[in-house]
C-alpha cells in the first residue's frame, strides 16, 4: 500500500489527514515514481484554505506540486527512461505521497550531485523566478528591486538575476539581511520609512521590480520607484494587476501563463539542477519532517517565516 496525505474539506493544517491507498500503476506514456523527498510550498495552504479558487470537490485531495524521486515502475510507450531512474517531477500531482504517477514529459533527470532535498525545493519557487525575471527582461545593467527576498522565490530570485549582472536589492526582515548579502543583494527592511531606505540603497534608481510579497506597502513604493508599471511584476496579487497596470505570472492572474512563459518554467529545472550540482546555487533547506508530519510542515510555510525551504521525507 501507498500513503498519502490527503483532505476532504477546506480548512487549515488540521484537515490532512495521512492514509492508505493502492499502489498507482503505471499509465501508458507514465511512469511511477518513489518519492524520495517534496516540496511544500505556500500554494498548497492557499488551495487548501480556500485563499485560492479551486473548484468543487469531487473525492480527497492531495496537495503538492514539487517532488523528487526513483522510478519503480514504466509505462507502455515510455522511452529513455527506466526503473532505478532518479529524477524531479515537473508540475508534479499530489506530491505528498510515498508513490506518485507521473507523465513521461514531466520528468527531468536528477544530478547525482543534488541532494533529494535540494531536488524537492526547486520546482515551484525556481521556475516562478525565472520565468518572471526572464519576463521583466532582467539584464546586465539594470537594478533590479525584489519585494520578499528571504521567501523561496525571493532566494531563487536574487541568484538568478545576479547571474545576468544585474544590482539586486530584496527586502527582507533583519533577522534575513546576512544571507541575501551572501546571495549577492544589498537587503532593506521592510515597515516605516521603506520608500527613503530603498532609495538611499539604489541611488541611481530602479529600472524594474519583482513583486514576492503582494502586501499594499510593496505595491505603493513601486509605484514610487517607476515611471512605467510595466516594469513591476507580481507573483502574488496577480487578481490585481489589471486594474493596477502592473504585469503578473499566476499568482491568482485570470490571465493564463503564455506558451512561452510556460517554457521557460520547465527550462528552469534543468538549468538550476545544473548550477546546483557545480555548486553555483545555492538552496536553503529550513527543515524536514516525515510525512506523518505534514500538517506540523503545513503550518511551518504558513507562519511566513520558514527560514527557507520545508520539506517532507515520505
Amino acid at each position: 500500500m501507498a500513503t498519502v496525505v490527503q483532505y476532504e474539506q477546506l480548512g487549515g493544517p488540521e484537515v490532512l489527514e495521512v492514509v492508505e491507498v493502492p499502489d498507482p500503476a503505471a499509465p501508458a506514456g507514465g511512469v511511477v515514481v518513489r518519492v524520495h523527498a517534496a516540496g511544500v510550498n505556500p500554494i498548497d495552504g492557499k488551495l487548501r484554505s480556500g485563499g485560492r479558487p479551486s473548484g468543487p470537490f469531487t473525492g480527497p485531495r492531495v496537495p503538492g506540486g514539487d517532488a523528487a524521486g526513483t522510478i519503480v515502475e514504466v509505462g507502455d510507450g515510455v522511452d529513455g527512461w527506466a526503473v532505478g531512474d532518479e529524477v524531479v517531477v515537473r508540475g508534479a500531482k499530489g506530491a505528498y505521497a510515498t508513490h506518485l504517477v507521473a507523465d513521461a514529459a514531466q520528468l527531468v533527470r536528477k544530478p547525482a550531485e543534488v541532494s533529494w532535498e535540494q531536488a524537492a525545493s526547486i520546482g515551484i519557487p525556481v521556475s516562478t523566478a525565472y520565468q518572471a525575471l526572464v519576463s521583466l527582461g532582467v539584464a546586465e545593467g539594470e537594478t533590479l528591486l525584489i519585494h520578499g527576498g528571504s521567501g523561496a522565490v525571493g532566494r531563487a530570485a536574487v541568484q538568478l538575476a545576479r547571474r545576468t549582472g544585474a544590482t539586486v536589492v530584496a527586502t527582507a526582515s533583519p533577522a534575513n539581511h546576512q544571507r541575501l548579502r551572501e546571495l549577492g543583494a544589498t537587503p532593506v527592511a521592510y515597515g516605516a520609512g521603506l520608500l527613503e531606505r530603498l532609495r538611499a540603497a539604489a541611488p541611481q534608481g530602479y529600472d524594474l521590480i519583482l513583486d514576492a510579497v503582494g502586501t499594499d506597502e510593496a505595491l505603493e513604493t513601486s509605484f514610487a520607484l517607476v515611471d512605467d508599471r510595466s516594469g513591476i511584476g507580481t507573483v502574488v496579487v496577480g487578481g490585481r494587476a489589471a486594474e493596477l497596470g502592473i504585469q503578473a505570472w499566476a499568482g491568482g492572474n485570470p490571465v493564463p501563463l503564455t506558451a512561452e512563459q510556460s517554457a521557460l518554467r520547465d527550462d528552469a529545472y534543468g538549468l538550476v539542477l545544473d548550477l546546483i550540482a557545480r555548486g553555483e546555487f545555492e538552496v536553503d533547506i529550513a527543515r524536514t519532517f516525515p510525512l506523518a508530519e505534514a500538517a506540523e510542515a503545513a503550518r511551518l510555510v504558513e507562519s511566513g517565516h520558514p527560514g527557507g525551504k520545508v520539506v517532507l521525507r515520505p
